[in-house]
Order: structure tokens, then sequence, then C-alpha cells
């Protein structure tokens, strides 16, 4: 297992809705949350291939109305078994 945290910079206020959406999809667990500045954070945790997908995704593609700038993953990290449950948007 493997777990990543986030930050990227996005224009558009419901790229969090998609980004759970892409998480529950490819069988990941974590949470998202976009912040007053701008940027979205979270964090993701799954298998190392399923967490690649989701990270080219939030750094290529993201929401349909989204304009992503930045990408950044920190605190990469293999992990014994999850330690987060479901996929959940955080306010």
């Amino acid at each position: 297992m493997w777990n990543t945290g986030c930050l990227g910079n996005v224009i558009q206020i419901t790229g969090h809705r998609y980004t759970e959406k892409q998480g529950l999809q490819l069988g990941l667990v974590g949470w998202v949350k976009n912040t007053y500045s701008g940027t979205v954070v979270g964090q993701v945790q799954g298998p190392a291939d399923k967490v690649e997908r989701m990270k080219v995704w939030l750094s290529k593609e993201g929401s349909p109305s989204s304009r992503i700038t930045k990408a950044n993953f920190a605190n990469q990290r293999t992990i014994d078994k999850l330690e987060l449950s479901g996929f959940k948007t955080r306010f």
C-alpha cells in the first residue's frame, strides 16, 4: 500500500467533488479539501499503481472545468495497511 499527500492550485471550486469521485472509482481511500487560498489539499492511500493513476489524474486532468496550474505530492511512503477508510470531502 502507498500513501501520498497532495497540494495543487486549481481554478474551480467543485474540484473536490470530482476528486472524490475519481478516488472512489479507483478504489482508493483518502480525503480532499478546497482551501480558502484556492488550492486543493488531500491524502490518498491504496495500491501503488492506483495511487500513481490518481496522481496523474490530479496533475494532468482534474475536473472538467478545472485549470490545473501546479500539483505537488509530498509525504509519500509505503504503508502496511490502510490508515483511512472511504474517500471523503472535508469542509
